[in-house]
């Protein structure tokens, strides 16, 4: 099958990437509104860019051609806190996707308690096993629908208690849940360790013409 991108409407263009584009990883992001509302929502097209500075991208598209609260609140504050969830956070991650007025705090919705944050006024999850405090660094547009690529410099990272070993996450005790195509979500599975590569020394490959 052969399909012309160019033929694809917005919603049809998303359908199909989301489900090619996988496993995503979740950024589970906490905001304050300008009101003091504490606003919680996941998003998947997430990924770290940098390691000095460390720092945090995520896509925030629009609804109906206006920011959502998340991306509004970032804009209006400068800050934001990326917590990573868990499997057993798995219902509440996808619950908190659901549209809302500003005024509502989708943590206090869903009874999930918060915690203040060092740096930032935005709080953090209390029981994300990984918070991440970041501050704005840019805000780059893309497309032709509003979204945005949102950065962030992370100041501070939360770690819970026995995930970190010599400096590295245990990402089989993190448990991390990522998102495919549709209502649909994953754990990790299988993990497979590959240690090293045979590689041929080069001084008995043959040589080339040219």
């Amino acid at each position: 099958m052969s399909i012309d991108a160019r033929s694809l409407s917005p919603e049809a263009t998303y359908r199909l990437m989301s489900g090619i584009v996988v496993p995503r990883p979740i950024a589970w992001i906490t905001t304050l509104s300008p009101m003091g509302v504490v606003n919680l929502a996941p998003f998947s097209c997430f990924t770290f860019l940098s390691n000095k500075p460390p720092l945090l991208g995520v896509n925030v598209g629009r609804k109906a051609g206006q920011r959502k609260d998340t991306g509004a609140n970032i804009h209006a504050l400068g800050e934001f806190v990326v917590n990573i969830g868990e499997g057993s956070q798995m219902l509440a991650i996808h619950e908190s996707s659901a549209e809302h007025a500003p005024d509502v705090s989708e943590a206090e919705l869903l009874g999930l308690g918060t915690l203040p944050s060092e740096t930032l006024r935005v709080p953090r999850l209390a029981d994300a096993p990984v918070s991440m405090e970041c501050r704005l660094q840019q805000v780059i547009p893309f497309g032709d629908t509003g979204a945005e690529f949102i950065v962030g410099e992370v100041l501070r990272f939360h770690v819970r208690e026995g995930l970190l070993h010599d400096g590295k996450i245990d990402t089989r005790a993190l448990d991390p849940v990522c998102r495919i195509g549709g209502p649909n979500y994953a754990t990790l599975g299988e993990i497979v360790t590959l240690r090293g590569m045979r590689q041929t020394p080069k001084s008995v490959l043959p040589e080339t013409a040219g």
